[in-house]
């Protein structure tokens, strides 16, 4: 909205020219007409750059989901730290899990505490297999195929 729109302007005029040929008793009443027809336009021209802004944000985040590099390919990048961080990260508290196992239950503690490592890491390495197969299709690979 511009401050030299010929609309406005005409707007404008036409109130101030109804206030002199219908007096000062109608005043409050052409302000809060014009005053409506301003909040009118103002909402009109927000929600054109609300709609404009959203839109722009929508195809800024579609071309951002696209991966392109390595990444695409399920190898290298931010998934290596990813699948590799959790494996290091469980086999670092393996030791506190495996002391305290052994000291409270012995041999039998020891076995449960490391099969429940070894079955957490097998869920979270399946997880990424699943993960990668399920994406295939988005990628326009056959979900069948294991190589990439």
């Amino acid at each position: 909205m511009d401050a030299r729109d010929p609309e406005l302007k005409k707007e404008f005029a036409a109130t101030i020219q109804a206030r002199k040929d219908l007096g000062e008793e109608y005043e409050s009443a052409l302000i809060d007409s014009f005053l409506e027809k301003m909040d009118r336009r103002i909402d009109s021209q927000v929600e054109r750059q609300v709609r404009r802004e959203l839109a722009e944000s929508q195809t800024a985040f579609a071309r951002a989901g696209r991966r392109v590099g390595p990444e695409s390919h399920g190898r290298g990048g931010s998934r290596f730290g990813a699948r590799y961080g959790f494996g290091a990260f469980s086999l670092i508290m393996a030791i506190p899990l495996s002391a305290i196992a052994a000291d409270k239950a012995d041999l039998a503690g020891l076995l449960v505490a490391w099969i429940g490592i070894v079955a957490v890491n097998a869920a979270h390495s399946l997880g990424w297999l699943f993960h990668e197969r399920s994406a295939a299709p988005r990628r326009g690979k056959d979900p069948d195929a294991w190589e990439d």
